[in-house]
């Protein structure tokens, strides 16, 4: 009976044991799909099997063998699961928030950037009307004129709205980073031709009927924090690729690329994760009849929110990442 049980399965057996020998070389992401989803079948075949031993055989060597392969099989399924998320949790509470405060400088000169020209874009719209039609901005001024708030028109379509609105602006934050690849200037154009458009804008809005250009304010302002600070980033990190290809330092320009490329990586997924967040805000909230005042707390709250945790979590009590202070230690 035992002999006729283990010439049965013996063959499965083997295949799992195979498998695991695999796996003390390479995790399993790395295997393919087919033999993941054969491990699967094949850790359940010899729970089974040690299940049916144990009823019907006193053969202790079976027993043991099987009762390794089947602990063997669990540690490694259970362990990719425990060590996925794991690294998920450490990419929210260390990489991200860490990468974030080491490339701080990035950002800041894409906000630069951004912010004079979104400023320089706002009073030539406001004072300059040749501007506006250079700019293509007329539609705007005939719907502030006719009090025509475009922006109402998601309400009836929320659920859809907020998820076209996810896409795009992960797209736009993707090709502020991704234009890096052109020495850097791809990005500072994408945050440029951004800025020229949200400040002409603003600027049409309120030249020709301020009470409809304090509307759109309240409008964007609660999805306007995340959403523009994702710009800021992912526009930082563009000019840093570009920042990596001109100025590689003391390392291969290859080398300086691969560096600053796993840095690009986690800020841009990071944003995509904070537009997530400002996509629903700005598909349910931002064009809802909910008060001014709260639109405004929202945005408040969920910048103090988002950069409480880019500044502070992650951050080694024990030393500090801001440049001032390593220079300081340093004399």
């Amino acid at each position: 009976m035992i002999e006729k049980f283990i010439y049965d399965r013996r063959n499965n057996w083997e295949k799992l044991e195979s498998l695991l020998n695999e796996l003390d070389k390479l995790p399993l992401r790395k295997l393919p799909r087919e033999q993941i989803r054969e491990l699967g079948w094949l850790y359940q075949r010899v729970t089974a099997d040690l299940a049916i031993a144990r009823a019907e055989s006193n053969n202790p060597r079976v027993i043991s063998y099987l009762n390794s392969l089947a602990i063997r099989a669990h540690g490694k399924i259970y362990r990719t699961e425990h060590e996925i998320l794991g690294t998920i949790k450490k990419f929210y509470l260390e990489d991200f928030p860490k990468t974030f405060r080491e490339t701080f400088n990035y950002t800041l000169f894409a906000f630069i950037v951004f912010m004079t020209v979104a400023i320089i874009s706002f009073f030539l719209a406001y004072t300059d009307h040749k501007f506006v039609q250079a700019a293509d901005l007329e539609w705007v001024r005939g719907s502030a004129a006719n009090n025509q708030k475009w922006w109402e028109s998601i309400n009836p379509y929320n659920q859809l709205a907020s998820s076209q609105i996810m896409t795009n602006n992960i797209m736009v934050a993707f090709r502020a980073f991704a234009y890096g690849a052109f020495l850097g200037f791809g990005s500072i154009y994408i945050l440029a031709l951004n800025a020229m458009l949200i400040g002409g804008v603003f600027g049409v809005c309120y030249a020709t009927n301020p009470a409809f250009g304090n509307e759109l304010a309240t409008f964007v302002v609660g999805h306007g924090v995340i959403e523009l600070s994702c710009i800021f980033i992912a526009g930082g990190a563009g000019t840093m690729i570009g920042h990596s290809i001109i100025a590689p330092g003391d390392l291969k320009r290859i080398d300086a690329l691969k560096k600053a490329g796993v840095k690009t990586i986690r800020l841009v997924f990071g944003c995509a994760s904070l537009l997530v967040v400002a996509g629903i805000i700005e598909g349910f909230i931002s064009p809802s009849s909910l008060p001014a005042w709260f639109k405004y707390l929202v945005g408040i709250s969920t910048g103090i929110a988002m950069y409480s945790y880019l500044f502070l979590v992650g951050k080694d009590k024990n030393s500090s990442s801001t440049p001032s202070t390593i220079t300081k230690s340093a004399k």
